[in-house]
């Protein structure tokens, strides 16, 4: 018979009717469970006995509620009308494991709050049977590990919980996921513990910590747009009237605002010696609303490995500014694409997301996208026909379908009625709709292989310098309408099943 853990001090279940206090004890109980293994583990370094298994684990919330009615407050009523999320979908036990609330506390005091005034009753708040894998209680900056001889690293299992990838699938996102008889109903997409692993394949990923990543994001396959960025976000930091409050670089390199205090933590900094595989680049407002831009470079696998990541943080909208291969004979090199269908060659979702499921676009972000364009190209709506297509966007995983034999390619994406291909734009729509996070695409022609205009260098290089700019332009245009017109516009019920989680 194995011995009994070692664990922090019980700190018992907790009701809860105001946001705040619940919160509150969300943090007290991590806290307890942080400091009892980090101090287990430093003690573990230095070759200390150890008390038998370490463990602890997160704390969890947790709503009841035996009815489909939802609370008839003056507040519930509006939010009902708006929101697509804070509310469970008919009677039962639900409940969700959580990490990081220092993170994640807004986020957190907005889903306890929208509960609490769609529901009423009270919200129960303890300590789960989940453990806290003791490599995601290390502080940012320790690295523990680096000291211990490889048999002592190797010996970790028996002392305490390492990740266990089985507590970290994505089931309930998928809508395959299947609560045993007593079990409760899940609350949040995303546990704990896949919250966790993904803020730390953040950091790996991007080079940047989870806590500079804001709540819009742009994608590019093209380091030309992140030239543009960092420049256009240095300049920001030069203006002292900017609406941006910092800039952070790879390595959480933080340029402040000018005229704004160096902040604690500032100076940790440093560029990294290479940058990583998808570098994020962070211009930040203090609301957090600001604007996160990735280069994921090419292809589908990099653009779900990134986005599978970035969906924890629950951002209010993610684009796709990228170059794309124009298919039809009427389009000009540096025309725009708006997509508004996709057709999915790129594979790398099939398991998660069927290929009979329609990804729609989504009205908000389509007419945000369309009215950038139009406001940075000086274009008249009545011409924008002129420089930009809306239809159906194709991706694949096969950069050389051209080489393909007997023209299968080309006669699927003519039959599909494709107007452009790329490798990633579909993969961003499809994880967009997969994890509930609003989505776009405004991809720019950089070539025509059907017609015989392939990229070759003096041609790429003068297409590049004449519309990075704007493209990148538009797109932070078109974040800005969506912040202007507010989150709970944006939210779409279109991305929400029937039988949906409550939290955002």
């Amino acid at each position: 018979m194995s011995a009994m853990p070692n664990l922090p001090p019980f700190i018992a279940p907790t009701r809860f009717t105001d946001p705040a206090a619940a919160l509150a004890q969300v943090q007290r109980i991590y806290d307890n469970s942080l400091q009892h293994l980090r101090s287990a583990m430093q003690a573990y370094v230095a070759e200390a006995p150890m008390p038998g298994h370490v463990r602890a684990c997160y704390p969890f919330v947790r709503l009841q509620t035996d009815t489909v009615t939802r609370a008839a407050t003056a507040a519930a009523a509006h939010d009902g009308r708006r929101l697509s999320y804070g509310f469970v979908a008919g009677p039962g036990r639900f409940e969700t494991t959580l990490t990081r609330p220092d993170l994640y506390a807004n986020y957190y005091l907005e889903q306890f709050r929208l509960l609490l005034e769609n529901h009423g009753g009270e919200l129960e708040v303890g300590t789960s049977s989940q453990p806290i894998p003791v490599h995601f209680s290390f502080a940012e900056h320790d690295h523990v590990e680096g000291n211990m001889s490889a048999e002592r690293r190797q010996r970790m299992r028996d002392a305490f919980d390492l990740p266990d990838l089985a507590a970290m699938d994505d089931g309930i996102a998928n809508g395959t996921n299947v609560p045993g008889p007593g079990e409760s109903q899940p609350l949040s997409l995303f546990t704990a513990p896949r919250v966790d692993y993904s803020l730390q394949r953040l950091r790996h990923y991007t080079g940047t910590a989870p806590e500079w990543f804001q709540n819009f994001v742009l994608f590019t396959n093209y380091q030309f747009y992140i030239d543009e960025f960092v420049r256009m976000g240095h300049a920001a930091m030069a203006d002292p009237n900017s609406e941006y409050v910092a800039f952070v670089e790879p390595g959480n390199v933080v340029t402040r605002r000018v005229g704004l205090p160096v902040e604690t933590g500032d100076e940790r900094g440093a560029p990294p010696p290479r940058l990583p595989q998808m570098p994020a680049y962070h211009l930040m407002r203090a609301d957090r609303s600001g604007i996160t831009m990735v280069n994921i470079g090419v292809g589908p696998a990099n653009a779900k490995t990134i986005t599978d990541h970035i969906a924890v943080l629950r951002p209010h909208a993610w684009l796709m500014l990228g170059h794309c291969a124009g298919l039809r004979n009427s389009q000009q090199l540096g025309d725009y694409v708006l997509a508004h269908a996709y057709v999915r060659e790129d594979h790398v979702l099939d398991e998660e997301l069927p290929l009979w499921v329609p990804i729609p676009a989504l009205a908000e972000i389509q007419m945000a996208l369309e009215q950038a364009v139009a406001d940075v190209s000086q274009v008249l709506p009545s011409e924008l026909k002129r420089i930009m297509r809306t239809g159906t966007v194709a991706s694949t995983d096969n950069r050389n379908w051209e080489l393909l034999p007997d023209n299968r390619p080309q006669r699927r994406f003519s039959q599909s009625r494709a107007v452009a291909l790329d490798m990633e734009s579909a993969t961003i729509a499809a994880n967009g709709f997969r994890f509930r996070v609003p989505y776009g695409t405004l991809l720019c022609v950089s070539d025509k292989p059907l017609h015989g205009e392939i990229k070759l260098p003096g041609m790429a290089n003068h297409f590049y310098r004449e519309r990075v700019d704007q493209h990148l332009r538009i797109g932070m245009r078109a974040v800005e309408l969506l912040r202007e017109q507010g989150i709970d516009k944006l939210h779409s019920r279109k991305l929400r099943s029937f039988d949906e989680v409550a939290f955002q």
